[in-house]
């Protein structure tokens, strides 16, 4: 209990969104099924799965610029909203459909809707939270989501042979209650005033374009591309983990897979307060170096024990503490250090670097698959993980030099 005391004293809107976040995420359950979607149910091979989620996944560019441009200049409450109210009703129609392309299709539109708002709500804990609160506001709704999915990838991989239009339903019922609770109970989203030395860098920046704000902050670019990188080979975790589940364990991959992705919500659930608590004094390009490295461990000792079924849960142990790591230091990194003017656009920048990097990946990891087997793909994944790491190792010098003031703060615990 005295590990989530830390999460007492935020804002009582951090609380509505961590509530939200757990009903949405325990009805989540058919994006980590899409692989296995595309190859089983309708029988693509992995480049022509690749292909057409990186072509879906192109089409929400437009909408996570679009949101961040609108998180900036809008009622980010309304556009949440607005947004999931759309992807619900998409979600029921999914349900009623049997399952073809344009079933899929519609899925993504619903995915689409959702990365509209995703700018949105991670600028509205940054309004809702001064610098020094934002570490605990964004690792507890990290922990609502992660609490919230514990259960619905296992039960994803057990409804995924005969009752997959009932994922879709529970989808969309369950956004739907996370929709009326920030309806009803988010009220009071007026920004939180600073002053203090720590919010010298979020200084409103009117009249400044997204490139020239991310011209005068080269280490936060950085950090971008450095992300890009790790979540390119991150997402291989609902690519390249699948189709290696299924091909060695066949009609038990997708219960299997299921099962270590739960496994991955447990270790968030059951670790996030303790590293959020023993990393506090750590700064943010910290924190992400030690994300990568583990991730990397967690990947190697995945491909090192395939077919050897325990394995797969500790490597999914490693995976899932570097994911907390780098989750935990994200949003607070960037809020820290960019306009407050600008949080939704560099918010929507950084998703769509990340897609970008993410389909690249997926269209060439998805070709050396079909082609050269795992074990190409995987040197592939280790080689994208490296390079991140070079970046983040880079930026733990520069981002010291560039922001001086976040690390003088007075209280260590409040470093971001």
């Amino acid at each position: 209990m005295k590990l989530f005391s830390q999460y007492r004293g935020l804002r009582r809107e951090n609380y509505v969104l961590f509530f939200g976040r757990v009903v949405t995420s325990l009805g989540a359950m058919v994006w980590p099924m899409l692989t296995m979607i595309l190859t089983q149910k309708l029988g693509m091979s992995a480049s022509g799965a690749a292909l057409f989620t990186v072509l879906t996944g192109a089409l929400s560019l437009p909408a996570t610029i679009i949101g961040g441009k609108l998180a900036d200049r809008w009622d980010k409450k309304k556009i949440i909203v607005i947004c999931d109210a759309l992807s619900v009703a998409l979600y029921l129609l999914c349900a009623c459909l049997p399952m073809n392309l344009l079933t899929v299709g519609v899925v993504t539109a619903a995915a689409i809707f959702q990365g509209l708002e995703g700018p949105a709500y991670s600028a509205l804990l940054a309004d809702l939270n001064p610098t020094a609160d934002r570490d605990r506001a964004y690792s507890l709704g990290y922990l609502g989501a992660n609490l919230g999915m514990i259960l619905s990838p296992t039960i994803a991989g057990l409804l995924f042979q005969n009752y997959l239009w009932l994922s879709f339903l529970i989808s969309g019922v369950s956004i739907g209650i996370s929709t009326a609770l920030i309806f009803f109970l988010v009220r009071d989203v007026a920004p939180r005033e600073e002053t203090g030395e720590e919010a010298e860098y979020q200084k409103e920046e009117r009249g400044l374009g997204l490139f020239a704000v991310l011209g005068r902050n080269r280490a936060v670019l950085l950090y971008l591309i450095a992300m890009a990188f790790y979540f390119a080979a991150y997402s291989q975790y609902g690519f390249l983990m699948p189709l290696d589940l299924a091909r060695i364990h066949g009609e038990d991959g997708a219960m299997l897979y299921g099962s270590v992705a739960s496994i991955n919500c447990i270790i968030v659930v059951l670790f996030t307060p303790l590293i959020t608590r023993l990393t506090a004094r750590l700064s943010g390009p910290q924190k992400t170096v030690a994300g990568i490295l583990q991730l990397l461990a967690g990947y190697l000792l995945f491909l090192v024990g395939l077919g050897q079924i325990p394995l797969y849960y500790l490597a999914m142990t490693l995976f899932t503490w570097g994911e907390i790591f780098t989750t935990i230091a994200d949003g607070p990194y960037l809020t820290a250090r960019v306009p407050a003017t600008h949080r939704g656009r560099i918010v929507g920048f950084g998703s769509v670097l990340t897609m970008t990097f993410e389909g690249a990946a997926r269209l060439s990891l998805g070709a050396l698959y079909d082609k050269l087997g795992s074990v190409a793909a995987w040197i592939a994944v280790f080689s994208l993980l490296a390079v991140s790491l070079v970046l983040g190792a880079i930026l733990l010098r520069r981002d010291r030099r560039i922001y001086p003031k976040l690390y003088a703060a007075k209280k260590p615990a409040e470093q971001s």
